[in-house]
C-alpha cells in the first residue's frame, strides 16, 4: 500500500470496503460515506485518524493527516458515518486515497475517492456551435449549474418549446410525473423532426412501473431523442458522475451510435454538429 503502510486491521474494528470509488467535486466540505463494523466480541473505543493521499500512476503524495473522530461501538455493531474533507482543485479526474488509522497507527481501512473539476458542464459549450442550449425544467436544478459553467441557454419555460430551433435541448429533470405537462412527448417529437437533438430526462419511476431501459435513443426525422431514466442524472448539483452522464447523453443525442453486441465496435456515427 501507499507510503509503505500495510493494512493490518485490529481484531475488531474494520471499515467495510466500497464496491467502487466514491466521486466528489474538488473544493471544501465534500462528504464521504463510511460503513464501520466491529467484528469483535468486545466494545471498541478508538480515536480514528484520516490520512489523505493523492495518487497517480507513479507516486502517491501525502496531503494531510488529521484526527477524525473517536468511534465507540458495541460488539457486532455496524454504523454509518459521514466524513467531511476539503479536496484541492483539479483539472481532470484525479484519484485520492483516504487511509484510516486507529490510535495505534494501524491502518483499519481505506477509501478511494475520485475528485472532479467543478466545471464539467463547460464541455457542453463546443457541442452547441455558438447556439443557445434549450432547457425546460421546473425545479431550477440544471440552470444554475449552466450559469456557473458559462453555458448560454434558452429557458423553454418562457419560450414555446415547439418554436425551438437550436441544435440541442435538455428536457428535465422532473421531480415527479405531475410536473410533466400534457402533450410534451408530441412537442419533443416535433422539434426533433425539425432537426433538434433532445435529451429527455424522465421523472423518478414508480415502484409498480414496468421495467424500462436506463436510456435509449429514438430517431425522429432529422433529429434524435435520448430518453434517460432519472437515476442516471440524480443530484446533478453535487454528483460529478451525474454531470458526466448528462454530457454523454448530450453527445449521444448529437452523434447517435447504432447499438451493437458487446465486444463489437462500430464505425457508423451520424454527426449533427455544425
Amino acid at each position: 500500500m501507499a507510503c509503505g503502510l500495510t493494512v493490518a486491521a485490529p481484531a475488531q474494528l474494520e471499515l467495510v470496503p466500497d464496491k467502487q470509488p466514491q466521486a466528489v467535486f474538488a473544493g471544501e466540505s465534500q462528504n464521504i460515506a463510511l460503513v464501520w463494523h466491529n467484528a469483535g466480541e468486545t466494545a471498541v473505543n478508538a480515536q480514528i485518524y484520516a490520512h489523505i493521499l493523492q495518487a497517480s500512476s507513479a507516486t502517491t503524495a501525502p496531503l494531510n493527516e488529521a484526527p477524525w473522530k473517536k468511534l465507540k461501538m458495541l460488539s457486532g455493531q455496524t454504523v454509518l458515518e459521514t466524513a467531511n474533507f476539503n479536496f484541492p482543485g483539479v483539472n481532470a479526474q484525479t484519484e485520492f486515497i483516504v487511509l484510516w488509522l486507529a490510535d495505534t497507527n494501524q491502518v483499519v481501512g481505506k477509501t478511494e475517492v475520485l475528485v472532479y473539476p467543478t466545471n464539467l458542464l463547460h464541455e457542453l459549450i463546443p457541442m452547441l456551435g455558438g447556439e443557445f442550449l434549450g432547457v425546460l425544467e421546473p425545479n431550477s436544478v440544471l440552470k444554475p449549474l449552466l450559469k456557473q459553467n458559462g453555458v448560454e441557454f434558452l429557458d423553454l419555460a418562457e419560450t414555446p418549446l415547439e418554436d425551438f430551433t437550436g441544435v440541442l435541448a435538455i428536457i428535465g429533470p422532473f421531480e415527479s410525473k405531475a410536473q410533466v405537462r400534457g402533450g410534451l412527448a408530441q412537442t419533443i417529437k416535433k422539434i426533433a423532426k425539425n432537426g433538434a437533438a433532445v435529451v429527455w430526462i424522465q421523472p423518478p419511476s414508480d415502484t409498480n412501473q414496468p421495467m424500462e431501459p436506463s436510456y435509449y435513443v429514438i430517431s425522429e426525422g432529422k433529429g434524435d431523442v435520448v430518453v434517460v431514466q432519472f437515476s442516471l442524472v440524480a443530484d446533478l448539483a453535487v454528483n460529478p458522475i451525474s454531470q458526466k452522464n448528462l454530457i454523454y447523453f448530450c453527445k449521444l443525442a448529437l452523434n447517435p451510435v447504432p447499438m451493437q453486441l458487446p465486444g463489437i465496435e462500430t464505425s457508423t456515427i451520424r454527426y449533427k454538429l455544425p
